[in-house]
């Protein structure tokens, strides 16, 4: 099999890390053709809009959601060594996070870490983080019930109820930095929170102050540098490329919003490019063409690379200039009727309404869900303590896998 530049320099990578290691290779070595694997959301349950469903036929409705494709399968191997290496992206990770340290302390520690013998640890950007998110886990609101992170594997705590947390205050930081500003004004990183199975932007520092530093969970990662840099090709004909994930993407939404069931349609019945094997897609890979260096108060655009095109519209306040929520084909079990959400990405500002204002509360780029289906003239609706605005009609962005 030909291999490409980006190729030879993964394994090259992988093999030997980066210049500053001396420790040595990594081991289990993953038979890695793409820069960026996406590792599959461990989804194997199908749904309608309320309940479990037996698989549905290609013919029937709810077909093509997030179990009716499986991708590269999660994949970890123990190194006994307080490391997990991931066989799928190459990558290795910290097996136990230790104690929440702010964000600037976090950098000290990957820099100066010899975890394993490894001498090359850092902190992970939040597409190297989501990585690890399994969408099998599922939470009942403040309250855990299954992780969103293989357990099995990866040591995950849950907020310290004895000092006032809720279960699900235990958010990994990445160390990705919104580039825009949440709430009012506060400097925002990214992180995932793998009790509730969400991406949201949490302030850098404690409000009000602005100065005394937030302390969140952070897990040091090494290896395959390479993970989560898109490599964008314009196939002129309405479809982009990107190689190192090895997806086919619709260059431009067709400008509607769909309940869930029928975003799902959409996606089965199109014929794009020469094309009629695409699909709605899965949390993971639609959060994959995200472009954080981006936001609509800072570059005037949605948060994706400028190959594509993303439909604007007026915000629930009647301002211009917002980008939508995609939907994606991953169900997110959450609350007392935990099949009735899916997943969606947001592409423009993760607004809410808190104490009557409308905001960016969670940052573009954020993932959250709303109610799979609903009376368009219902909504939008908030919902939970910062007020996320929950459209039910959000727009489609279809894939298929590169032949």
């Amino acid at each position: 099999m030909k291999m490409n530049f980006l190729n030879l320099l993964l394994l090259a990578t992988l093999i030997y890390g980066c210049s500053n290691d001396d420790s040595g290779p990594i081991n289990n070595l993953p038979n890695i053709i793409n820069t960026y694997n996406i590792v599959d959301t461990g989804v194997d349950h199908f749904y309608n809009n309320t309940t479990i469903v037996t698989s549905p036929t290609q013919s029937n409705t709810f077909y093509g959601q997030d179990a009716s494709y499986s991708g590269h399968l999660p994949s970890y191997t123990v190194n006994g060594d307080g490391t997990i290496t991931d066989n799928i992206t190459g990558m290795m990770w910290e097996q136990d996070m230790g104690i929440k340290i702010s964000y600037n302390e976090a950098f000290t520690k990957a820099e100066y870490s010899t975890l394993g013998g490894h001498t090359d640890w850092r902190v992970p950007t939040l597409k190297e983080l989501y990585s690890l998110i399994n969408f099998a886990g599922r939470v009942n609101g403040q309250n855990s019930i299954d992780m969103f992170i293989d357990t099995n594997y990866f040591n995950q705590p849950l907020g310290d109820m004895s000092i006032g947390e809720r279960e699900i205050d235990a958010q990994t930081w990445s160390s990705t930095e919104y580039v825009g500003l949440t709430m009012v004004g506060d400097q925002t990183v990214f992180g995932v929170n793998f009790v509730d199975g969400r991406i949201k932007g949490y302030p850098k520092f404690q409000p009000p102050t602005g100065t005394v530093p937030m302390t969140m969970y952070f897990r040091m990662v090494r290896g395959n540098t390479l993970y989560g840099i898109n490599n964008f090709t314009d196939n002129g004909d309405g479809t982009i490329s990107d190689i190192a994930t090895g997806l086919m993407w619709q260059q431009a939404d067709d400008g509607y919003t769909r309940d869930w069931e029928n975003a799902l349609l959409y996606a089965e019945d199109l014929s794009l490019g020469g094309h009629d094997d695409w699909r709605l897609p899965n949390a993971k890979e639609l959060q994959s063409i995200v472009d954080y260096t981006r936001a609509p108060d800072v570059t005037n655009s949605a948060a994706i690379n400028p190959l594509f095109f993303a439909t604007s519209f007026n915000d629930p306040d009647g301002n211009p200039g917002q980008y939508g929520y995609y939907w994606t084909g991953t169900t997110h079990l959450d609350g007392t009727n935990p099949y009735s959400s899916a997943v969606y990405i947001a592409f423009g500002e993760g607004q809410g309404e808190m104490n009557g204002n409308l905001m960016d509360v969670h940052g573009a780029g954020c993932q959250r869900s709303d109610p799979k289906s609903g009376a368009i003239n219902d909504y939008p609706q908030f919902f939970g303590p910062q007020g996320d605005v929950r459209y039910v009609y959000n727009f489609v962005r279809v894939v298929r896998n590169i032949e």
